[in-house]
């Protein structure tokens, strides 16, 4: 059963290594719908062959922009996806020897367009809820390790993310969040 859609992701003409866009098949009928969100086997197929170690969720109002986090030494690769309500979700490449160091790309999650998004170990992510409430699901590809946190600031114009805030919308944003310095004090992976 199963099968997905991988999408590699492309921005200005650069395709950004090992981001993806994964669009699961969905099985709908008059009781509702049933997908897997992850299959081994069918990730293997498609070429992804990251173990995952951790599941974490959130819920989140209108209005928070959690991020732009990664960790240093132990980094994660996530798979992130909205369970309810939507998301504009955000990866930035922070591999130095990347050809898309400093590049964001965005996509939004919902739990209508069931749209997953693989974001690699080397990224900066972070996400902002567009709808009342959201709850957010990702599987990690190393455990959270507390002292080991970096971060970037969300609105850095050397990067230049499109953040869909509405006028009007006030961001609720954690104070750790808001004090994380710009794309040219961050950590940079070198691998």
């Amino acid at each position: 059963m199963g099968k997905i859609t991988v999408t590699p992701c492309v921005k200005d003409g650069k395709t950004i290594e090992g981001l993806y866009v994964i669009e699961p098949a969905v099985f709908r009928d008059e009781r509702g719908y049933f997908m897997e969100t992850y299959n081994q086997r069918d990730f293997a197929e498609a070429g992804l062959s990251m173990t995952f170690v951790q599941d974490n969720q959130s819920c989140s109002q209108k209005g928070v922009l959690r991020g732009l986090h990664y960790q240093k030494q132990y980094p994660q690769g996530k798979l992130v996806r909205a369970v309810r309500g939507s998301v504009f979700d955000v990866a930035v490449d922070l591999r130095v020897h990347s050809d898309t160091y400093g590049m964001w790309y965005g996509v939004e999650l919902t739990e209508d367009n069931k749209k997953q998004f693989y974001i690699p170990e080397g990224f900066a992510h972070g996400f902002l809820v567009l709808s009342d409430v959201a709850e957010f699901a990702y599987k990690c590809t190393d455990f959270y390790h507390p002292g080991d946190e970096g971060g970037l600031i969300y609105n850095d114009p050397d990067i230049g993310v499109a953040w869909p805030i509405p006028e009007g919308m006030e961001l609720i944003m954690s104070e750790k969040d808001r004090k994380w310095g710009g794309l040219s004090e961050t950590f940079r992976f070198d691998r």
